[in-house]
């Protein structure tokens, strides 16, 4: 069957191959209870060209030990320590050590401790990106399932192609299913995110910023499982993430938006940005001085400024007029 892929965007400045072995990137905080599930399904892969990057990020279970144990035994020729940093760094900078220590030149997987890839996740990543000039970032849907593995669902498709002004407002690239070529992992690698900020929804809106592909697997590439512990969660109900936004309030949410807004607009991530990425950062700038009917004249304006769900984009909307003066986190 042929794999149900879109492709958005596209600029054929670099080049680049990507036939050699595949960075897969792991960061690993007392995650002993399901470590080893994940690490069994690296071995499964149908693509066995691959090495692991990993590093502990100040466990006080067994994780370090249970990699270690990995890297001399199973692992072997194929799996490093990355002992630079030492210390809790929090996730998003603890990935940016390990793409700091992967290499320019192969293509990046981003992997969660307590989830299971299926055996094609990293055959079917590949080949989706094949062939594609200029920064690349393949994602797929997931399985959803309990603490246990038992399958609740699939994650939702896209409704809408992804592009840059959506991305400001919703990431729709789980990380784990993530796969970036060299140039976009080398657009990532020089640049950190703002505060708050995740390694995956960076590397979408980067990517999307600079013009690049984003590539969409309809497939499910992964089993993800959804407890307590999830640093970020996906639920399938959109009465339940409605909940859990109305929950967490607006002030986090618009926070997390403008904090990425602003880093964007910095030179280092300016020069990078498409001239249509810079004229809307432009147009949102100043947007958020403005009162009620300001805000609510920007929205009328920019019709693509919108969430995969109908029912999303009116709570972002009313989010956005009501406390669009929220200031970025620090």
């Amino acid at each position: 069957m042929r794999p149900q892929l879109r492709t958005v965007g596209g600029i054929d400045r670099l080049t680049g191959s990507q036939d050699g072995p595949i960075a897969i990137l792991l960061s690993v905080y007392n995650g002993e209870a399901h470590l080893n599930e994940q690490l069994d399904s690296f071995l499964a892969q149908t693509d066995q060209n691959w090495c692991l990057y990993w590093r502990d990020d100040g466990s006080c279970d067994a994780s370090r030990a249970i990699m270690l144990s990995f890297q001399e035994h199973r692992g072997q020729g194929r799996c490093v320590e990355i002992a630079t940093c030492p210390g809790n760094l929090g996730v998003a900078s603890s990935y940016a050590v390990l793409l700091d220590a992967a290499p320019e030149t192969a293509p990046v997987a981003f992997a969660d401790q307590d989830d299971v890839w299926v055996p094609e996740k990293l055959a079917w990543a590949r080949a989706a990106l094949s062939g594609i000039a200029g920064p690349a970032l393949y994602h797929a849907r997931q399985y959803l399932t309990d603490d246990r593995l038992t399958v609740r669902g699939p994650s939702l498709t896209l409704r809408r192609d992804p592009d840059f002004r959506s991305a400001l407002i919703q990431n729709c690239a789980t990380g784990h299913t993530v796969l970036l070529n060299p140039q976009a992992a080398a657009l990532i690698r020089s640049r950190q995110p703002p505060a708050g900020i995740l390694h995956d929804w960076w590397s979408y809106v980067l990517v999307l910023g600079a013009g690049g592909r984003v590539v969409s697997d309809a497939r499910c590439v992964s089993f993800y499982r959804q407890h307590r512990r999830n640093a970020v969660g996906v639920e399938r109900s959109w009465l339940v993430r409605g909940l859990r936004a109305l929950r967490r309030g607006p002030s986090a949410f618009m926070s997390l938006h403008a904090g990425l807004a602003a880093r964007l607009g910095e030179p280092d991530c300016r020069e990078i940005l498409t001239h249509d990425a810079r004229a809307f950062l432009e147009r949102l700038a100043p947007v958020s001085q403005c009162g009620l009917w300001g805000r609510m004249r920007f929205l009328t304006g920019e019709a693509g400024f919108v969430r995969q769900r109908q029912a999303e984009t009116w709570l972002f909307r009313l989010w956005f007029v009501l406390y669009g003066r929220t200031r970025p986190k620090s």
